[in-house]
C-alpha cells in the first residue's frame, strides 16, 4: 500500500496497520491518573510513525487521540510526488483553503488529509510560497494565514523552506 492511501483509510483500517502499546505515565493528574495503563502509543507498521496520548483517564479516549495524532504525523512527515501539468487541487485540499465558505479547520478530522496535499505541493514547488498559492488559487497572504492557523503545519513548511535556503514564513 502506498502513502497516498493511508490518510484515506477508515480509523479501523488504519488501526489494523498499527502496533498498539499501553503504558503508564508519571506526573501530575490526580489520584486516579496512574492506577491503570491508560496511556496509548500507536506505531504505524508500514512507516514507523507514531501517535501517542496520555491526557485522559480513559484508554479508549487516549486511543482516539493517538490515532488523530498519528494521522497528523503521517500528513506532516510523508511526501508524495505531485504532477504539476496540469494541476488541479484535490477535493481534500479544496476543503481547507481560505476561499471556501465551508472551509474546515485544524480540529476537523479531514484537515490533515488536505494539509498533506498542501505540503506535497510545497515540496513540488521547492517550498515556494507564491507558486504554491497561485497553484491553489489564493493569495500568499491567505496561504500564510492558513499555515499560521496550525503551528505544526507552519513549522513543517518552514523546515521545507529552510532546507532550500528560503526565509521562513511568518505568522
Amino acid at each position: 500500500m502506498t502513502s497516498t492511501d493511508w490518510l484515506a483509510l477508515t480509523d479501523a483500517e488504519l488501526l489494523s496497520q498499527c502496533r498498539f502499546d499501553r503504558f503508564r505515565v508519571s506526573g501530575p493528574g490526580g489520584q486516579h491518573r496512574n492506577r491503570r495503563d491508560t496511556a496509548v502509543r500507536l506505531v504505524h507498521s508500514p512507516t514507523g510513525l507514531a501517535g501517542q496520548a496520555s491526557e485522559r483517564r480513559s484508554q479508549a479516549r487516549n486511543r482516539e487521540m493517538a490515532l488523530q495524532r498519528l494521522r497528523r504525523t503521517i500528513a506532516l512527515e510523508l511526501r508524495r510526488p505531485v504532477d504539476l501539468d496540469p494541476y488541479h487541487p484535490p477535493p481534500a485540499l479544496e476543503r481547507i483553503l481560505p476561499r471556501r465558505r465551508e472551509r474546515i479547520g485544524p480540529r476537523h478530522r479531514d484537515f490533515w488529509t488536505g494539509a498533506q496535499h498542501l505540503l506535497d505541493l510545497f515540496e513540488a514547488y521547492e517550498a515556494g510560497l507564491a507558486d504554491t498559492a497561485a497553484a491553489v488559487g489564493c493569495s500568499t497572504n491567505q496561504l500564510s494565514k492558513l499555515l499560521a492557523a496550525e503551528p505544526q503545519l507552519l513549522r513543517r513548511v518552514n523546515e521545507l523552506r529552510a532546507a532550500r535556503g528560503r526565509s521562513a514564513v511568518r505568522p
